[in-house]
């Protein structure tokens, strides 16, 4: 029987010929992943292991992200727990503030995720990497803590379910409203402990951008990861970026998935998550008056700077609603420099809008946007539980970059093509 694109990568790094949904292996990791908060953990767990020293201070990436700049003394103890673990192992990839990022769009960036990688990041969006073609999931800190004593870990081989796109998108749609619509449609366990992976000829009309938001949510129906093949915008994006030659895997014709869905991209429409789950997905026919009190633009999910570009079409020249704040978060330095040097600030400044230095900050309800009691928040980021951005009466209503805009200025979730066409 045939191999799907996940279990391929799975048999290469466990040293199988094949492998089969529901075998226990042990494989070989290419990266390990921790940040600010998960770390901590990890380490006080390190030495149980017995290896004085990580197996490669190459394979390793620690990130301070979460509750960084310190938010509070605790904040700043876990980062100092990190910073001295990172020097004492001499740790290549760590990035000490100034320098760093939200962790799943500053690893790409620095060419550490490659296609055929198997990375573990104690961070359930670590399915992220599956946009170039990895095999890349989250683990408990204990699993981290493991992969950087031993450069291995164990896994149960998943099943898989399919999705074929077809088309492209209608203006104002992107991969946000894609990944909504997805897990509206097959719930947040629909593909639990699977892998989605995606495939036609649709993959084509995606951005790059538009494959990492579509994995990162990919733990939001449950999946053990999220992964594209590989094409030729892919080995453009790693070209210059990947400091190792990429692997490319491709999935059996006779492999074997557990459902499989066609979609048409041309017929996904702006997608709005409601509280509090993601899959309370509803399009703009569904939705009524909703008045909002903040807007996110930012995170791991919609901080590159495709998103914050996609942000300043519609509020360039445009005021945010008057009752409105609006958080604009670019995910690492490098975007916050290349959307500073194209004149995005200007528009977000001009527009009332306050700029942060990158943090995932506002998306856990760490800071940098805390909800109070009663108020709503429609957002960029990944999550819209309980209590997810502050007090749990708050809400959070997931959305894309351009929904987000357009509801900035509104006051009130706004469809970004209707306003658009009215605009004009």
């Amino acid at each position: 029987m045939g191999m799907t694109m996940s279990q391929k990568i799975l048999a290469s790094h466990a040293g199988l010929k094949e492998v089969h949904a529901g075998q226990l292996v042990m494989a070989d990791l290419d990266l390990v992943l921790g940040n600010d908060i998960t770390t901590a953990p990890a380490v006080s767990q390190f030495p149980k292991f017995g290896h004085p020293a990580v197996f490669d201070k190459d394979k390793i990436a620690l990130v301070p992200d979460h509750f960084a700049p310190n938010k509070d003394i605790k904040a700043a103890t876990q980062c100092k727990c990190m910073r001295e673990f990172a020097y004492a192992q001499r740790i290549t990839h760590y990035w000490e503030t100034g320098r760093a990022g939200v962790e799943h769009a500053l690893l790409p960036e620095q060419g550490l995720t490659n296609a055929g990688d198997l990375i573990i990041g104690a961070d359930s969006h670590t399915c992220t990497y599956g946009a170039v073609g990895a095999f890349s999931t989250g683990v408990g800190s204990t699993d981290m803590a493991c992969g950087m004593a031993t450069g291995r870990d164990w896994f149960k081989v998943p099943s898989a379910i399919r999705f074929i796109l077809h088309g492209a998108f209608r203006p104002y749609v992107s991969g946000k409203d894609l990944i909504l619509s997805i897990i509206g449609m097959i719930g947040v366990d629909g593909a639990l402990y699977q892998s989605m992976e995606f495939t036609g000829d649709g993959v084509a009309n995606l951005t790059m951008d538009d494959r990492f938001t579509v994995c990162n949510m990919a733990i939001e129906a449950g999946a053990k990861n999220g992964i594209f093949p590989v094409d030729e915008k892919t080995l453009a994006y790693l070209e210059g970026r990947s400091r190792r030659e990429p692997v490319i895997f491709r999935a059996d014709e006779d492999a074997p998935y557990t459902a499989t869905y066609e979609i048409d991209l041309s017929r996904i429409k702006s997608t709005v998550s409601f509280p509090h789950l993601p899959e309370n997905a509803r399009t703009f026919d569904q939705i009524g008056e909703v008045r909002i009190d903040q807007s996110v633009i930012g995170s791991c999910t919609n901080g590159r700077l495709s998103d914050l570009e996609a942000a300043a079409a519609i509020l360039k020249g445009r005021t945010v609603a008057p009752w409105v704040r609006c958080i604009v978060l670019p995910a690492t330095q490098q975007i916050y420099k290349q959307a500073m040097d194209e004149g995005l600030f200007d528009i977000f400044i001009d527009a009332g809008c306050v700029v942060s230095t990158p943090t995932c900050g506002p998306c856990l309800g760490g800071y940098m946007g805390v909800l109070a009691a009663g108020e709503k928040a429609v957002s960029t980021t990944n999550r819209n539980f309980v209590g997810r951005m502050g007090d749990v009466t708050s809400e959070v209503y997931l959305a894309s970059p351009a929904t987000a805009a357009a509801s900035a200025v509104t006051g009130y979730l706004t469809d970004p093509a209707a306003y658009m066409k009215e605009a004009h």
